[in-house]
């Protein structure tokens, strides 16, 4: 496995570009066994350019740059589309006349000497899309180098692929049409063309190839490691974008991925990711709990989290399978993959405390990050305002819920907070206030989480402990 980073086009290399190509791949823990910067191999790319120049495989054009893709006669165009192919004046230029304008210093790009009629077609046969054909007389003149010197992406690409001795190219389907550039390069160069293998596109929802430009952050692979993604459950969901089993599972661990996998099973058509733009991911916008805001609100951090974007952003299915592979994350791990986030959030909980909330929220979160909101009563000191009339029972009113909330703190004063002991004492002190179980229940959970719908109530309450559940209910019967 060679990762090798195609970056001689110098307007588009950035070194912020280049860190979240290594960042999205370590995250993913996508390893590989040899890197390369094309931009350090240049002295190659030149060394097999000039071997097919000697073969007169390739010639210089002196054309200025400007003007090179206009066709000064009919003669350089062709097919319905009328495309430009070549320049007679330069293609027919002899060599000593080459030779003389190149030895004064004049600029020029070389360009591939295609076969010209001949009759002559390229093919090759393609792991996806089968046997390609097309004829040479449909195919430009292309540059291996630029006026500047530069390689252009084809001769840099096959340069290094011959070097490399790459066995298998496996890329995208906009690179199909330059194949046939690249399999007359590499038989100009005397080597045999790699198997390739083109896959379908990941476009947008209107049928749009993915541009961080056009469609911001969310096709950018930090986001989702930044939104709480797992990274095996993102590699889950990449690979059934334009690919499935024969079985048609979905939720499947990296190695059931790998022993399924086959080139005959990709799809020919473009892959949607359905995520949803919106203002707030272009803008950053930060989206916080109420408790979690209460928090944050008495001082401002320093070292800011990365921007958290509504859930309806991402695609359902992407959520959906990163909710599966949560759930089937053992307590002890998944825990170690909270602790890190409620951290960055600013709660600095121990580990312990950590691995008793895991099991009362698995079932209850789709993305690692929404341990802040779902467990935001486990992390904060203070509970943020709350409606009073939460804490009123069903079928119940204001007197009811006080009556409840002053009985339940008399009894956890002096309950062992263990899961079985709260359970019997409450029960048994619903029966004493002649109420139903759920009318007892309700006030409590309000009173101690500030909400109704939470984690069950004796582990929580087991979790928050006597001393913060006490204080809890002393404040709610204040509301009252």
């Amino acid at each position: 496995m060679v990762l090798r980073l195609d970056d001689t086009d110098v307007e588009r290399n950035t070194e912020a570009s280049v860190n979240s190509i290594f960042e999205g791949l370590r995250w993913l823990d996508l390893g590989w066994d040899e890197e390369y910067k094309q931009s350090e191999r240049l002295a190659l790319h030149h060394q097999i350019a000039d071997a097919i120049f000697q073969k007169e495989l390739a010639y210089r054009d002196f054309t200025p740059a400007h003007t090179t893709a206009v066709a000064i006669n009919d003669s350089e165009k062709s097919g319905a589309n009328q495309t430009w192919l070549f320049n007679p004046g330069m293609r027919e230029l002899s060599r000593a006349e080459s030779d003389r304008r190149a030895a004064t210093g004049e600029s020029f790009a070389l360009r591939f000497r295609v076969p010209r009629g001949t009759g002559e077609q390229v093919r090759f046969n393609d792991a996806v899309y089968g046997e390609q054909i097309k004829s040479a007389d449909d195919i430009e003149d292309f540059a291996l180098l630029r006026s500047d010197g530069m390689p252009t992406y084809h001769l840099a690409s096959c340069a290094d692929d011959i070097d490399l001795r790459i066995s298998h190219i496996i890329r995208g389907q906009d690179h199909l049409t330059n194949t046939y550039k690249h399999v007359l390069i590499f038989e100009s160069a005397g080597a045999k063309p790699p198997q390739f293998a083109h896959l379908p596109l990941l476009v947008a929802p209107d049928g749009s190839k993915l541009s961080k430009r056009r469609h911001g952050p969310v096709v950018s692979v930090t986001t989702y490691r930044d939104a709480g993604f797992l990274p095996e459950a993102f590699i889950n969901f990449l690979c059934l974008l334009g690919w499935s089993p024969k079985d048609n599972r979905e939720n499947m661990t990296r190695q059931e991925l790998i022993d399924a996998f086959s080139l005959e099973g990709i799809n020919r058509s473009n892959a949607v990711v359905n995520f949803k733009e919106n203002s707030a991911l272009k803008e950053g916008t930060v989206i916080l709990s109420g408790a979690v805001q209460a928090q944050r609100s008495s001082a401002e951090s320093k070292d800011p989290s990365p921007p958290t974007y509504p859930e309806e952003t991402f695609d359902p299915k992407a959520l959906w399978l990163n909710a599966e592979h949560i759930r089937a994350l053992s307590v002890d791990e998944l825990s170690a993959r909270l602790l890190p986030v409620v951290h960055a959030a600013g709660f600095p909980i121990a580990p312990e405390k950590m691995r008793a909330i895991t099991p009362l929220i698995r079932e209850r979160i789709k993305l690692l990050r929404d341990v802040v909101t779902v467990a935001d009563f486990f992390l904060v000191d203070q509970l943020p305002p709350y409606d009073p009339a939460e804490l009123i029972p069903q079928k119940g009113d204001a007197a009811m819920a006080l009556r409840v909330l002053s009985h339940a703190r008399e009894i956890l004063a002096q309950t062992e907070f263990k899961h079985d002991p709260l359970d019997q004492n409450l029960r048994a002190a619903a029966q004493e206030l002649g109420l139903k179980a759920g009318q007892m229940f309700q006030p409590i959970r309000v009173a101690v989480c500030g909400r109704k719908n939470a984690p069950p109530l004796f582990e929580t309450l087991e979790v928050l402990g006597r001393e913060t559940t006490l204080v809890r209910i002393a404040q709610a019967i204040q509301k009252l």
